[in-house]
């Protein structure tokens, strides 16, 4: 079979399904390539698109096309799990990383994030040495990682394996604050650039700055820290915005839009991430000062 692979979202990030789904069909034989509309020639497309705010492909083709994925709002579709549990096809994106999730779901239930109702609470997906291949350094994807038993164990043999990583969604610092074995842990994982955490609330304020302070402690330089700031609430997101500018630990500033996109950021939120997310702007000016 000829296949052809259509990324709606581009080719900025790598798209986990549909590296798996490149790896399956070449061990099936079939040739795999992103879809080319007015040249190729195919027996089957697949269209994958993770953000509902992704305009979808308009191109035609005149075969099978399968579409699946979040951005159109399509929550059930699964890859069997023969596909599920492939090694991805890195080649498909020409990446020196490899992706997977450790551990699908999260146990929080926040009302602006779209896992939970997605995949549920938190379990066990893939061991690290499933998707690893030949790489040394791995961008995991997982929501809540730090409340899987499983995740940690996995944790601690990417420590074990000498595997640089980047939790790329962000660690729940409440999960760590307060336990010196995950706050150890982590102080020994060998970090690709971030160590990331989410504070999209007031009250995740104190344990980010806990777990900041521990980590350092332990021998973690400041510059590695990396927080995700929600923005919906103006001057709440100001007040967390502040605390991370006068602290010199980086934020980025992410405008609240529900997973439906029936919600857009409105032009004040666009205003707060624009100044948070120009690094050169952020920390030379306070936001009553900043002008598009």
């Amino acid at each position: 079979m000829r296949i052809g692979i259509v990324d709606v979202d581009g080719h900025h990030f790598p798209n986990l399904a549909l590296m798996k789904l490149s790896a399956w069909h070449k061990s099936e034989g079939d040739s795999v390539e992103f879809a080319d509309a007015m040249f190729g020639s195919y027996d089957r497309v697949y269209m994958s698109k993770v953000f509902t705010f992704t305009p979808d492909c308009s191109d035609y083709y005149p075969c099978e096309v399968v579409k699946a994925g979040t951005g159109y709002r399509d929550y059930t579709t699964t890859l069997p799990e023969s596909i599920e549990h492939m090694c991805p096809d890195y080649s498909l994106y020409g990446v020196d990383e490899a992706y997977g999730f450790l551990t699908r779901g999260c146990p929080n239930h926040c009302p602006w994030c779209i896992v939970p109702h997605k995949e549920g609470s938190i379990r066990p997906a893939s061991p690290i040495r499933e998707f690893i291949g030949n790489k040394r350094r791995a961008v995991l994807l997982d929501n809540n990682v730090l409340a899987s038993d499983f995740g940690l164990e996995q944790i601690e043999e990417i420590v074990r394996m000498g595997i640089a990583v980047d939790f790329n969604q962000g660690l729940d610092a409440r999960r760590a604050c307060d336990d010196p074995y995950i706050l150890d842990l982590l102080s020994r994982v060998k970090w690709i650039r971030h160590i990331r955490f989410a504070c999209d609330t007031r009250a995740q304020i104190e344990p980010v700055l806990k777990c900041i302070r521990e980590l350092e402690q332990r021998g973690v330089n400041r510059h590695r820290f990396f927080v995700y700031c929600l923005v919906k609430e103006i001057d709440d997101a100001l007040f967390r915005l502040n605390i991370f500018r006068e602290m010199h630990i980086n934020p980025f500033a992410q405008p609240y839009r529900d997973f439906d996109n029936k919600i857009r950021p409105t032009v004040e939120q666009r205003r707060v991430a624009h100044w948070c997310n120009k690094k050169s702007v952020f920390y030379s000016c306070e936001f009553k000062n900043f002008r598009l």
